[in-house]
């Protein structure tokens, strides 16, 4: 695997030939501009100079790219098929579909993950944690720049939500932890706050590390995307801590 990966952005033929049939089998159809899908599996951490100015090349141009189209997407689709649920509704389950983790998983479930090219001695655990869901963005990406909008379109609905997510488990399992852990605090007369510990990685791909404090004292963290998946990760760790302590008793 690591012969194949070094010899994909040297052109050869058979390297070529094996890229084109991974991108057709994910894709379901035929690259016309193979470079744009090389481009796409190239992690930063494999980035080459490419000029003078000492502009290096990577796929972070085709992530944001395709993290703008693939969010218009799911919102478009959502916006459709929920014409009465509220703004709210639809933005809590489009960031279920589109957040870091889900996107890291579905990378893999297509088989992405085995087509990156990364730089194996800068890889550390924040870019382990976010490298696949960033290829994907920038598949859509290279997939917008070759095929169009539409076939994009089609890719997104057809290869990745319709297949790989159900809708009614989603909506029907949407639990807000902060809000329940907000409900306990109040209905126990504690002292409940959220608070951000730490951020990790470049400004358009941060981490965050949130903690719940419960009348002072620290009792879970977590981590995520966004401050607000972080807070939500750290209250599903500290419900799961109430769950515990109630089945003890």
């Amino acid at each position: 695997m690591l012969g194949f990966v070094a010899d994909l952005f040297n052109f050869s033929g058979s390297a070529d030939k094996q890229l084109g049939k991974a991108v057709r089998q994910i894709t379901g159809s035929r690259p016309r501009n193979l470079r744009l899908y090389k481009l796409a599996l190239q992690h930063t951490s494999a980035a080459r100079e490419i000029n003078a100015s000492g502009f290096r090349e990577s796929n972070e141009r085709l992530e944001y790219l395709g993290d703008a189209i693939l969010g218009a997407v799911i919102a478009d689709f959502l916006f459709k098929k929920f014409p009465f649920k509220e703004e709210g509704f639809l933005t809590e389950i489009r960031s279920r579909i589109v957040n870091r983790e889900s996107l890291n998983a579905l990378s893999k479930k297509i088989g992405l993950n085995q087509l990156i090219v990364f730089d194996g001695n800068r890889r550390t655990a924040l870019t382990h944690k976010s490298m696949h869901g960033d290829a994907l963005e920038a598949l859509v990406g290279a997939i917008y720049l070759d095929k169009g909008f539409e076939a994009t379109r089609r890719f997104i609905i057809q290869r990745l939500l319709k297949p790989h997510f159900d809708l009614e488990n989603i909506v029907q399992n949407n639990p807000n932890y902060k809000s329940l852990m907000i409900e306990w605090a109040q209905r126990a007369n504690k002292k409940l706050h959220f608070q951000i510990l730490e951020e990790r990685g470049a400004l358009h791909n941060k981490e965050f590390i949130a903690q719940v404090i419960v009348d002072g004292q620290p009792i879970a963290t977590g981590s995520g995307y966004s401050k607000k998946k972080a807070e939500q990760a750290a209250a599903e760790k500290a419900c799961e801590m109430l769950e515990a302590k109630k089945s003890e008793k």
